[in-house]
């Protein structure tokens, strides 16, 4: 009888203890924050679309280069919305437009400076 009663009063301890516990489970099927607000009709903050062409891809083989510029295949010497493809790098598209020239880069210059991610080793 005596460890019935010490289970009587353990299980309201214990349920106290668990609920806050339970309370900061999230349901991993729910869908990102972003799509409820957006269905709700709360105004969502977006990043602006990246001003100018961009680079999606390049194609180098021994017989042709071509860039992918904003989903629209363009070979060297083509044009893509009044410049010329100049030259396809691996991670560049170089455009001319008379004596304007624009660099496309598959990988554009990040803010961070290099290495500020990485961990130091002790």
């Amino acid at each position: 009888m005596d460890s019935a009663m010490k289970i009587l009063y353990a299980l309201p301890i214990a349920a106290a203890i668990m609920a806050p516990a339970s309370a900061q489970l999230t349901d991993p099927t729910q869908p990102p924050q972003e799509v409820l607000d957006a269905a709700a009709g709360r105004v969502v903050s977006q990043t602006p679309p990246p001003s100018g062409p961009t680079l999606q891809s390049v194609l180098i083989s021994p017989h042709r280069k071509v860039a992918i510029i904003d989903g629209e295949m363009v070979r060297v010497g083509q044009t893509y919305k009044g410049a010329v493809l100049a030259s396809v790098s691996e991670t560049e598209a170089v455009l001319t437009r008379g004596s304007q020239r624009t660099v496309l880069r598959l990988f554009p210059a990040s803010d961070t400076p290099a290495g500020a991610g990485q961990r130091k080793k002790k």
